[in-house]
């Protein structure tokens, strides 16, 4: 069952659509005719031009005449794109639909056949009524912004049933009575509804698909800053020195001490474990010197001994 939409439900989907020049007729939230027949289960969604142009035209839909009384469609949709919003509720647009055309949006097939002869659905029961304000003379134009509204009002109750493009009809394809109600070549308007329902309902024609962004890198939450003790204290410095170190015994210009030096220490965090370039170039001379004072002694000896 597919239970109509509320006035709320409408006027949220409509502006998700996209559909923002929207008149709020005094009294369309109630303006129905349920005491003739029940609209409780609805199942497509018909367009209608009106055969006729002129600001009376919002009224007209909402009143009616003595010989059918309003309202006679769910929402006016001006030539300028403006919508109005008639009724809610059961509405004289549709009248007797025949079988087959009927099956074919409940059904939502792709093809809407000749409609019969023979007319048994109240269509008033099932469908939502679109009216749009177009004299309907052959060579009478659509206006593009008009359009495009038509075709969000039509989406945005697809949308919100979950119907396909295939659940939106015209009068003239449901009764031979309107033979050319609209104008419209109804395969091309359900196409650019099954368009916009390709898309969020904040798509618009001819804008370029968004990129995907670029997932943020998570921000780790901030910590409450904590006292550190004195041993904390000495245990960070003595890790930061023993890095310190190590750095120095893998970079250039530092080297081993010589196991000999007086100052040696075997161990790696203290200073007499490395020495400098100039440490070891000193040592060096030194040990040549005292290398060549041994071979002087050694010559010397061997001179007294000869």
């Amino acid at each position: 069952m597919a239970r109509p939409m509320t006035p709320d439900q409408w006027l949220k989907a409509l502006r998700a659509e996209g559909v923002t020049d929207i008149v709020e007729m005094p009294g369309w939230r109630t303006n129905n005719r349920n005491h003739k027949g029940p609209f409780s289960d609805v199942h497509a969604t018909m367009i209608h031009h009106t055969a006729g142009e002129g600001t009376g035209l919002p009224s007209w839909c909402f009143n009616g005449s003595a010989a059918l009384p309003g309202p006679l469609c769910h929402d006016f949709l001006a030539r300028s794109g403006r919508l109005y919003l008639v009724g809610n509720g059961r509405a004289n647009h549709a009248g007797t639909v025949a079988r087959n055309a009927y099956n074919a949006v409940l059904n939502e097939a792709s093809h809407h056949p000749i409609p019969d002869a023979a007319e048994p659905v109240d269509g008033n029961a099932v469908s939502y009524g679109l009216e749009c304000e177009n004299d309907g003379t052959p060579n009478r134009t659509w206006p593009a912004k008009q359009y495009d509204v038509a075709v969000r009002v039509q989406a945005a109750r697809c949308r919100f049933h979950g119907w396909s493009a295939d659940s939106v009809w015209a009068h003239k394809e449901a009764t031979r009575r309107k033979p050319v109600d609209p104008r419209l070549p109804m395969d091309q308007f359900r196409r650019d509804v099954a368009e916009r329902l390709a898309h969020p309902a904040s798509w618009n024609p001819g804008s370029a698909p968004s990129k995907p962004t670029t997932p943020s890198k998570p921000v780790p939450p901030k910590e409450a800053p904590v006292a550190l003790s004195d041993a904390d204290v000495q245990r960070i410095a003595k890790a930061a020195a023993d890095e310190v170190w190590k750095v120095m015994a893998k970079s250039d210009g530092v080297y081993l001490a010589p196991t000999d030096d007086p100052q040696y220490s075997p161990t790696v965090t203290d200073p007499g474990h490395y020495w400098s370039g100039r440490q070891v170039m000193a040592d060096l001379v030194r040990r040549v010197r005292d290398i060549q004072k041994a071979v002087a002694e050694v010559v010397a000896a061997q001179k007294k001994e000869s």
